[in-house]
């Protein structure tokens, strides 16, 4: 049975502080499963005290998202840099472990940089890859957003490298580059068959419209779901979906759990056909 999770991304922001106590009264509000936890930068210094929390919650944390300056890191390579995101990584391997997640997900390229050094980006997988499996998890590869190739290539890149990679999915970053549906050509059935997890969030914008990089709710958005959805249906695709659409107002941080509900029971029935 596919698992429908949140996101606590989705949730939390620096509107209400990031305050992952919040996620004590929100589990019992929301439609899903479990959660995504998505670390920040500015909880390192906490993370004993966010897993002591986080482990006495009843909703389990399955997937890691990894916080998301290592990617900058990886990509920028200036001195130091790669040093320093592979402690940090550990640092979140530690908190995911902790918590019982399963999956990391990882943004291998990412920020400004971006992939302009695949190479760069592919000796660093295998770095952190082997960090994941001290602590027996699963790393993923998202296929988020890039300026300089576009993300199936850069998947390609990194299969070709190592044959056992594996991959989480996300809609809005394939619509973003208008390769949603690109997944499921003949050319990338082989990527489709390493991608172990999902995200679904909606796109509304151009090819590459960078000002209309924004993470929308199922239907907010122009991407076509029902048609996406038949064909991971067709697949027989067994991985966890996540709801990462922004649910928080960016100013008073009030979380708006019904409208998340909507677009979490809207996967479930995607998935269910």
């Amino acid at each position: 049975m596919n698992r429908i999770l949140c996101s606590t991304g989705a949730l939390l922001g620096r509107a209400n502080g990031r305050d992952f106590t919040l996620l004590a009264d929100l589990e019992k509000r929301l439609e899903c499963d479990g959660f995504e936890l998505m670390m920040y930068d500015d909880w390192y210094e906490k993370a004993d005290a966010a897993a002591a929390f986080l482990k006495g919650l009843k909703k389990p944390f399955v997937t890691f998202h990894v916080e998301k300056g290592v990617g900058d890191m990886i990509s920028r390579n200036a001195d130091g840099d790669s040093e320093r995101a592979l402690i940090l990584f550990e640092q979140n391997c530690k908190l995911a472990r902790t918590i019982g997640s399963e999956k990391l997900v990882l943004h291998l390229w990412n920020g400004p940089d971006s992939d302009k050094d695949m190479p760069h980006c592919i000796e660093m997988y295998s770095r952190c890859r082997d960090i994941a499996r001290k602590y027996d998890i699963v790393l993923t590869v998202e296929n988020v957003v890039c300026n300089r190739n576009d993300p199936i290539s850069n998947m390609h890149m990194v299969l070709k490298a190592y044959p056992d990679a594996v991959f989480t999915y996300d809609t809005k970053m394939a619509e973003f580059h208008g390769q949603l549906m690109d997944i499921a050509l003949d050319e990338n059935r082989s990527l489709w068959k390493k991608v172990v997890h999902l995200h679904v969030n909606d796109y509304k914008g151009g090819v590459m419209d960078w000002s209309r990089l924004k993470t929308l709710h199922l239907g907010e958005g122009q991407i076509d779901f029902e048609r996406f959805f038949e064909f991971v249906r067709g697949t027989g695709y067994k991985g966890d979906i996540t709801v990462e659409s922004t649910s928080f107002g960016k100013t008073d941080g009030i979380i708006d759990t019904d409208k998340m509900n909507r677009s979490l029971i809207k996967a479930r029935e995607l998935m269910n056909g």
